[in-house]
């Protein structure tokens, strides 16, 4: 690797226990949060002492499996009988390296303590406003304060829902050689943060908004305005810089617009901001010295509410789609099985809205989510690369003559990637699914690691949250290195991911498996 001296470690693996390698039971799918590995979210301004609040159990998957795989306690609870199947080298598409697993957590350390160290509490939680403010500039607050003073907290904080829903939803992979141009600045972005800067302005436009008095708001008739063509202007889609999935991610903007006529949940001006009213005004609400909400509560607004965005195609159960939920052939391990027990959910997109959304509800109202600790990390390319890459994970070699037979044709398409080659596979494949879930697992024991090399105990322990955010899947990017002569923001830290895949594929600094996306996913 090269970058950083790492000194030698023992693996500190959880125990393994006898689990029978079996689907969730319905007694296991109904367990309470209390053997949950990860600490909560950390919010800013909160008081130390916040009352608790009871977390609703998930659905019985026996009784109703579709909202079972829908909850977010299924991501976990499902990814973690890939874990223990990895754990004894037992993936179908994987060869695990456990001697790696140490050493994995000790580069992520050694990124964390460059960064941050002595002041661990300063990381952040993860979420999209850190990516707003690629290159050093403050633009949410920034945007803040261009708004007149007679504009409320509540309605800040709508707003930047708004805003934050959007982006997020745009937020799928955006390949690596996609870029952006500021129209502020001049400056040219990549990935997740060009992503983040394009919406922002697209945002303050008033291209999601239908009342020309207020540019700076999304609602539903804002968004029928959208079309493929518009989508592509305002991220400079070309045949010479083309963004996947444009037409998935115009999509998911278009069903959005009707999504957003519940009222309950987005109120008269079908706004994504009007979540905020409906979760303060929730029954599960706790009233204390900040508000207390909880994450089943905020999950269940974005997991129903935005039920229908997600494209058809999808896994369904009893004909209701499930999103982002796929078949795995790691499940179950033994028949006989219910049409439910082979897939695992990961809702990646989902899970970015909650930790995105969490951050504006905490900063600028001082709200609290209860059960927070529920989310995972996320299953993307980052993350999952960060374990390729640094040897704890090895494609098997049919799987990867396979994906590098589909990288070679696909280059053959113009504007695709060509320089280096790597193993592409689609969000669907097998491959893909796997390496996601084990992904989830592998974050919840790295952080136990990470947290024991820091020497943080107690209350001082870093939360998954963070862990994301400074270690695995950090930001403060750099602008587009082919571009970068241009840009004055080279020297900003990237995140251990990315990082690792710049040196072990410094020409175009790809993953080391690349998914071939509808801009829905990943």
């Amino acid at each position: 690797m090269g970058i950083f001296k790492r000194k030698d470690s023992k693996n500190s693996i959880p125990g393994e226990k006898d689990d029978r390698e079996s689907f969730v039971s319905v007694n296991s799918a109904r367990t309470s949060n209390a053997s949950l590995k990860s600490p909560g979210y950390k919010g800013s301004g909160l008081p130390s002492s916040i009352p608790e609040l009871a977390i609703a159990n998930p659905p019985d998957p026996a009784l109703d499996p579709a909202a079972y795989l829908r909850s977010i306690h299924a991501v976990r609870q499902r990814c973690q009988i890939i874990l223990r199947r990895a754990k004894r080298n037992q993936l179908k598409h994987f060869d695990v390296d456990m001697s790696k697993f140490g050493e994995t957590a000790s580069y992520i350390v050694s990124i964390i303590k460059r960064d941050y160290a002595p002041d661990y509490s300063s990381i952040p939680p993860h979420g999209r406003w850190q990516h707003f403010d690629v290159g050093g500039r403050p633009r949410i607050n920034q945007l803040l304060q261009s708004w007149p003073s007679t504009i409320d907290a509540q309605e800040r904080t709508r707003r930047l829902i708004d805003l934050f829903v959007v982006s997020v939803l745009l937020d799928a992979g955006a390949g690596t050689t996609w870029s952006y141009k500021s129209k502020e600045s001049g400056k040219i972005y990549s990935r997740s943060e060009g992503l983040a800067v394009a919406t922002l302005e697209m945002f303050k436009s008033g291209l999601f908004s239908s009342d020309p008095t207020e540019p700076c708001q999304v609602d539903g008739a804002g968004l029928k305005k959208i079309t493929v063509h518009v989508l592509a202007k305002g991220f400079q889609h070309s045949d010479s810089n083309q963004l996947p999935g444009i037409e998935g991610r115009a999509g998911l903007l278009i069903r959005l617009s009707d999504a957003l006529n519940n009222q309950e949940f987005f109120g008269v001006d079908a706004r994504p901001g009007n979540m905020l009213d409906y979760l303060l005004s929730h029954p599960s609400t706790l009233a204390s010295s900040v508000p207390i909400v909880s994450i089943t509560t905020l999950w269940a607004v974005l997991t129903d509410g935005f039920a229908s965005i997600w494209p058809r195609s999808r896994t369904q159960i009893d004909g209701l789609s499930i999103g982002d939920a796929w078949p795995c052939s790691d499940l179950p391990a033994s028949p006989p099985a219910q049409p439910w027990e082979n897939i695992v959910p990961f809702h990646k997109l989902t899970q970015w809205l909650c930790y995105s959304i969490m951050v504006p509800m905490s900063r600028l109202m001082k709200i609290h989510v209860a059960g927070s600790e529920l989310l995972t990390g996320l299953p993307e390319y980052r993350n999952g690369g960060l374990l390729i890459d640094l040897g704890l994970l090895t494609l098997k070699e049919i799987d990867l003559e396979r994906g590098l037979a589909a990288y070679r044709e696909n280059a053959q398409i113009r504007g695709q990637p060509s320089v280096e080659v790597v193993p592409l596979f689609s969000a669907a494949d097998d491959v893909v699914v796997e390496w996601r879930a084990v992904t989830v697992g592998f974050l919840d024991d790295l952080l136990d690691e990470v947290n024991g090399q820091l020497g943080l105990l107690g209350a001082d322990q870093l939360t998954l949250s963070q862990m994301l955010e400074a270690g695995t899947w950090k930001v403060n990017t750099p602008c587009f290195p082919v571009l970068s002569h241009q840009c004055s923001c080279l020297n900003d830290n990237t995140q251990g991911g990315r990082e690792i895949a710049e040196v072990s594929r410094p020409n175009t600094k790809e993953p080391p498996i690349m998914i071939r996306s509808d801009g829905t996913v990943i």
